[in-house]
């Protein structure tokens, strides 16, 4: 019996991912190359026209310095857009529900959204990561540090993305965290600058945002800088996910936002 339930979970886990991922890459025109364009344009006018009037930052030259921050954003922005629409899609159609009244466990479903999240964000930043080497010349520091924070912070933003999908009842909810919430914080979370040139008020208020941990602790793989230490990073990061990954299990077994 044990043997039966193990197979069936595994099989509903795998289709559910497999589901997932084959979404984002059927449509790779729509999911995949905007974001490259995107952050080619980032490092064209940010990288090559002003960062060639900022000069070097923390003994690094400009290029280097913002390109494992705008690889994060991408890693951040797509994941998080991954689980979202498509959760909130499987709402709108109803076919969430066929899933719902399956003997699907719970923590099944979670899995399988979360792949395809961590899945788009991981390509995504492996795509721009290809594209920064066209700009800066990119010696990873640490490939253990810059795979596991790559992936941490994949996983807690298509868990966040998860939790906005759950509470989204249109579509205009869908695009309310990205844009007021998501775009404010990883512009304000060190991409493009070093904390240490703000005041010390303004350092003590950026340490309570989220990303500057994840952009600095990839940059720090990468680099081998960092202005936040590694261990905290992982510490909050750590925190988070085990907070999210809690509240969409209980958003789950209550059926929020599913059940009417």
């Amino acid at each position: 019996m044990l043997n039966g339930y193990i197979t069936r979970t595994f099989v509903a886990l795998r289709t559910i991912a497999f589901k997932e991922t084959h979404r984002y890459l059927r449509i790779w025109a729509q999911t995949l190359l905007p974001p490259v364009i995107t952050m080619t344009l980032y490092f064209v006018i940010f990288g090559n026209l002003i960062g060639s009037r900022i000069g070097p930052m923390e003994g690094y030259g400009y290029m280097e310095f913002i390109a494992p921050g705008l690889i994060m954003m991408s890693v951040i922005t797509n994941a998080y857009a991954n689980v979202v629409s498509s959760f909130f899609g499987a709402k709108f159609q109803g076919h969430i529900e066929e899933i719902l009244v399956s003997p699907t466990p719970n923590y099944t479903i979670l899995l399988g959204y979360l792949a395809g999240g961590v899945g788009r964000g991981l390509l995504t930043g492996l795509l721009v990561t290809g594209v920064a080497t066209f700009f800066a010349d990119l010696n990873i520091h640490s490939p253990l540090i810059t795979l596991s924070v790559v992936f941490l912070t994949a996983l807690l933003f298509s868990i966040g993305g998860f939790i906005n999908g759950v509470f989204a009842r249109k579509f205009d909810d869908v695009a309310i965290v990205p844009t007021f919430v998501l775009t404010p914080l990883t512009y304000l979370g060190g991409v493009f600058y070093t904390i240490s040139l703000l005041p010390a008020l303004w350092q003590n208020v950026s340490l309570a945002n989220p990303i500057l941990y994840m952009v600095n602790a990839f940059r720090y793989g990468i680099l081998g800088a960092s202005d936040i230490p590694i261990g905290t990073a992982y510490l909050i990061v750590g925190a988070f996910i085990i907070a999210g990954g809690s509240v969409s299990m209980m958003l789950l077994n209550r059926g929020v936002g599913l059940r009417h």
